[in-house]
């Protein structure tokens, strides 16, 4: 049976990963480039989506807080 031969080499300096303060500042450059890309709402279009989304979180609150009286008040007339 013939036996493999293995050399370690050094990586070459071209090789390596570059350092973590280069690579922290690359993905902030990139961070920053798609950020620039992002079409942002404006107040407008803000404002109506938080109120439809506090409508949306006041009727189910309503709605849950039915469901939890009248369940209490079930378990209540089955104990008593």
């Amino acid at each position: 049976m013939a036996t493999k031969t293995t050399t370690t080499q050094k990586p070459q300096e071209s090789e390596k990963a570059p350092n973590v303060f280069k690579r922290f500042f690359t993905y902030v450059e990139y961070s920053r480039a798609e950020l620039r890309k992002v079409t942002w709402p404006t107040i407008a279009e803000t404002r109506k989506a938080t109120f439809a989304v506090l409508g949306f979180v006041a009727v189910m609150a309503l709605i849950l807080g039915l469901v939890d009286l009248g369940l209490s008040s079930l378990i209540k007339s089955f104990l008593s």
